[in-house]
């Protein structure tokens, strides 16, 4: 974060979502902080009913709509995008497509993603349903790095909770989404400060 005219100079940062947009939420209402590093400036989705979008709409952050990983055309599209954005971080948060390998090699800023399992176990989708059926003691989630691999990024942050044996794969969900929100806004401001 560098000092303009006195003022603090926050870096610009794109959210990709799929669905509610709970983690865009939580990540936008950190931004607001003074002492936050960055700013959302972005918003990207592939699916045009996403209530996360509108949410953007409501805090005024630019949005788009993409199916952009069918076409490599609209993949440089949404790089342009970014680029004249100056977006300096991506962040996925219930982002549910695979990045095209060609699109993590061409954006020359970062991209992570938040994943509702202490990874590297139980990559993939159906994560809490898993972790139920291997009676695990506990779960959590991880912001990492994304890489050409599935959920296979270097590891920024992971937080874990207990699982009781009254849990539920949806009682599960909920204890995985309230730390979600608590480590995203700090793996964000990790990754920036310290590049």
């Amino acid at each position: 974060m560098k000092k303009l005219s006195g003022k603090l100079n926050k870096y610009s940062i794109a959210v990709f979502i799929s669905g509610k947009g709970s983690n865009l939420k939580s990540i936008t209402k950190n931004s607001l902080k003074k002492k936050a590093s960055y700013k959302v400036k972005l918003v990207l989705s592939n699916n045009k009913k996403a209530k996360g979008i509108l949410y953007a709409k409501k805090q005024n952050i630019k949005n788009y709509t993409f199916d952009f990983t069918k076409s490599k055309k609209l993949g440089i599209k949404v790089l342009k995008i970014l680029k004249r954005n100056n977006i300096k971080l991506v962040c996925l948060a219930g982002f549910m497509k695979i990045l095209p390998e060609y699109f993590i090699k061409l954006f020359n800023g970062k991209i992570i993603n938040i994943h509702p399992s202490l990874l590297p176990k139980y990559k993939g989708l159906n994560t809490h349903k898993r972790v139920i059926n291997n009676n695990e003691k506990y779960t959590g989630c991880t912001v990492h790095y994304v890489n050409k691999s599935l959920d296979a990024g270097k590891i920024i942050l992971q937080k874990k909770v207990r699982i009781t044996k009254k849990d539920t794969i949806r009682s599960i969900k909920k204890k995985v989404i309230k730390i979600e929100h608590e480590i995203y806004p700090l793996a964000i401001e990790k990754v920036l400060i310290n590049p």
